[in-house]
């Protein structure tokens, strides 16, 4: 079904548009296979039209797996705004996350591998992300220490290392290894945030 561009549509507007097609496309049949033709045509746009708005195909994939790595990022914005400890909130959250990621694995597995190819081939966007997401776990770090919660003296470095004892369950390939060979990461997950606790000095 064609969805004609009116020639005087607000930029943003014809962008929005241009990103929905686009992300329904990489939904049915996955980024690889969808074109920039495939985009315009079903639009009622030409291609170098679309370009006017995204200079390359390149910018599109980024866009649209910005999408899906700003809803892991929302879902982690709302629970440090929870009015839980600051323990609750990084179990909370971590499980959240790991949830969401597997989640998309097995409903949305084309778009899991929008975001496996941006993570191999070192799009900006994922490192911004996961730059965004050791700031979210730093400040819940810095809350958990100033109600004595935790006791570690430099945030930032906790914050990374939290990053790095949670990448099986945060990275997606290493996800995807761990479902495909039937191991049960609900277990691995408790475990790993129990660990995570205490070498934050989590108080009993």
């Amino acid at each position: 079904m064609n969805r004609p561009v009116r020639t005087r549509t607000d930029p943003d507007e014809v962008r929005a548009r241009i990103l929905e097609v686009a992300e329904e496309h990489f939904r049915r049949v996955g980024h690889h296979k969808t074109s920039v033709a495939d985009i315009a045509s079903e639009l009622g746009m030409s291609t170098a039209n679309v370009y006017r708005f995204f200079p390359s195909r390149d910018t599109i994939n980024g866009a649209i797996c910005w999408r899906i790595v700003n809803e892991v990022a929302e879902i982690a914005f709302a629970i440090t705004h929870t009015n839980v400890s600051a323990s609750e909130k990084l179990d909370r959250l971590l499980t959240a996350v790991h949830d969401r990621n597997k989640m998309i694995l097995v409903k949305e597995k084309r778009m899991h591998d929008l975001v496996v190819a941006a993570m191999q081939e070192n799009w900006a966007i994922i490192k911004a992300h996961i730059e965004r997401m050791v700031t979210i776990f730093e400040a819940i770090i810095r809350e958990g220490i100033e109600a004595s919660e935790f006791e570690v003296e430099d945030p930032a470095e906790a914050a990374r290392a939290v990053k790095t004892a949670f990448v099986p369950f945060l990275h997606p390939i290493l996800i995807e290894h761990c479902v495909q060979h039937g191991e049960d990461t609900e277990a691995g997950l408790r475990e790993q945030i129990r660990f995570i606790l205490k070498a934050l000095g989590k108080s009993d």
